[in-house]
């Protein structure tokens, strides 16, 4: 990924904070077919001595082939995207003056790299549903739990899923916000996509640039 200097992001609680808030991953690797992609909520857990930027993990169904592609050295990559928008020209102050300026689009995004593993473990794996359901369950009224539902029917569907995990060697994150545009211009975007019409990614953005807001380089 083509990552300008200005736009790299190293802090690894900050990408972590990005996988955790946008849990969906595509799950790129390059297998006998050529390269395919899998859509996956991941969790995120913290760094160990063989995994120095954390470990990734999901899981599957029985039946999809990824993880029969586990194992050896064979490297995959989870993409992960944040907010992201359109940038008009009509935020920044050279187009005022000089009518000098063209759109972009500006983004927050996480790669990451490392071997895939499969986990055909049924304890592991209730772990993990368990961690997932409660992650994503909290806003609810009345969180539901995997223990509401029959242990015996809860057995028969962790037979039909594998594990996966992936212990990361590399992180790469790049938020493209405008740190190379002087702080008014950043200002004028967040403050732009704040009111944008269509709420959602275009606000959240608005937010991230508020809070990364740097003088040009």
């Amino acid at each position: 990924m083509y990552t300008p200097s200005s736009f790299r992001e190293e802090r690894l609680e900050v990408l972590h904070g990005l996988i955790q808030a946008h849990p969906l991953g595509a799950l790129v690797r390059h297998g006998a077919d050529g390269l395919s992609a899998d859509h996956l909520p991941f969790e995120i857990a913290a760094p160990t001595p063989d995994a120095p930027f954390g470990i990734l993990r999901a899981h599957v169904a029985r039946a999809n082939p990824l993880w029969r592609a586990a194992g050896g050295d064979a490297a995959c990559m989870a993409i992960f995207q944040g907010p992201h928008a359109y940038i008009t020209p009509a935020w920044y102050a050279e187009k005022q003056r000089s009518g000098k300026e063209v759109p972009t689009f500006n983004y927050a995004v996480v790669h990451a790299h490392g071997p895939l593993r499969a986990i055909d473990d049924a304890a592991w794996l209730l772990g993990l549903v368990e961690r997932l359901t409660a992650r994503h369950e909290t806003g609810q009224a009345t969180p539901w739990r995997v223990s509401d539902a029959p242990a015996a029917y809860i057995d028969k569907l962790l037979k039909a899923i594998v594990g996966i995990e992936i212990p990361l060697t590399r992180l790469t994150g790049k938020w493209k916000l405008g740190q190379n545009r002087s702080m008014q211009d950043q200002a004028s975007m967040a403050h732009g996509l704040a009111a944008d019409s269509q709420p959602g990614a275009a606000r959240a953005l608005g937010a991230l640039i508020a809070a990364n807001v740097t003088p040009a380089s």
